[in-house]
């Protein structure tokens, strides 16, 4: 399950895309369109700088910059990037210890079908591609 955290990022990720305009996107302005606390904003912008996606700039002028065009930052960089693996079971995790089971778990071949699912999915979805949704 997606977290308030990762749904909340792309949010971010979206405004901050439909509203550059060549200068810093202040993030009172995201927090007061997306009905989102600002404090709560600032912890997930925070990780989307450490995660070199976003660029902040601070003092009078200041706000946030993409620092990809939106037609290159996928959704599972995003969601990953807040949520850790998109794995569906811990066996398919990135740094998981190689499970004894694997060959002869019945399961295993349809977990590794279903990650492979949510990854293609999440990482073939652009930014550009969840813009100006749900505008009339």
């Amino acid at each position: 399950m997606i977290s308030t955290k990762g749904r909340y990022a792309l949010r971010v990720m979206i405004d901050l895309a439909e509203h550059e305009s060549g200068q810093p996107v202040p993030l009172k302005d995201v927090a007061e369109r997306q009905e989102i606390s600002k404090k709560y904003l600032e912890i997930i912008v925070r990780e989307l700088v450490e995660g070199k996606l976003i660029r902040g700039t601070s003092g009078k002028g200041g706000g946030y910059v993409l620092l990809r065009r939106p037609e290159e930052i996928s959704v599972g960089e995003i969601v990953e990037l807040m949520e850790g693996t998109l794995a569906p079971v811990a066996c398919l995790a990135e740094k998981a210890e190689p499970c004894p089971r694997n060959a002869s778990c019945a399961t295993f071949p349809l977990w590794q079908e279903l990650d492979q699912l949510i990854r293609d999915f999440l990482y073939q979805k652009k930014i550009a591609d969840l813009m100006n949704r749900g505008k009339a």
